[in-house]
């Protein structure tokens, strides 16, 4: 479990916070909108109305004893800027702050941001892998190189152990798992035989996957 100072609940912030308090975390949620803290107390361990950008009152926050700092202010890049400036020089152990272009990504990194959150850009490029191909079905990108994408096993798999197709050696990509009416099996072996239906998760690098699996 980890402690997260969570400032700007908009709709990108509220939704950190639900997947964080998912995962059990804990949640210190900042906003300056009385309204939006109150609709957040029930998935927050704890909330706060106030200004980010004033020094007094982030340094009342504790900054230094949170794992992980995130700016999610939306549409005010002067207040995330300098937020995220004064989260830095408070001693802030990770700060990762929202950015909207690349512009921003450039100045929240200048100024005290450990890494950055794109939600346009980084969904944009996902939807143009998932509904750009016929047969992908999910895409994780890990960097420049590598990827993970779910896709249906091709049917001149199916009956077939993973180590009678020899996966790896001739496609240069690892096969994570299976997934079958909405269940992930992670257990994958030489051993294993692909079934006729459902899908599988498989990582590689770019060209790798997409000559195996055509996509």
């Amino acid at each position: 479990m980890k402690s997260f100072l969570l400032i700007g609940l908009g709709r990108f912030g509220r939704h950190i916070a639900m997947h964080l308090n998912e995962q059990g975390h804990q949640i210190m949620a900042v906003d300056e909108n009385e309204e939006r803290v109150n609709e957040i107390l029930d998935i927050v361990t704890n909330a706060q109305i106030g200004d980010s950008t004033n020094p007094e009152f982030l340094k009342a926050l504790g900054v230094r004893n949170f794992d992980v700092c995130i700016v999610a202010i939306s549409g005010d890049f002067q207040s995330s800027l300098e937020t995220t400036s004064l989260l830095k020089e408070l001693g802030a152990q990770l700060v990762v702050s929202r950015a909207e272009r690349d512009v921003q990504a450039k100045f929240l990194l200048r100024n005290g941001a450990d890494e950055i959150l794109y939600p346009e850009k980084q969904l944009a490029k996902w939807a143009a892998y998932r509904y750009g191909s016929d047969h992908l079905l999910d895409y994780i990108e890990l960097d420049a190189k590598n990827a993970i994408v779910e896709v249906p096993i091709p049917d001149s798999w199916a009956g077939k152990s993973v180590g009678d197709i020899d996966i790896r050696k001739k496609y240069n990509i690892n096969l994570l798992a299976l997934k079958h009416d909405g269940v992930m099996d992670a257990n994958i072996s030489s051993y294993t035989v692909l079934p006729a239906s459902g899908t599988v998760l498989a990582l590689g690098e770019y060209p790798s996957l997409k000559r195996c699996f055509h996509v």
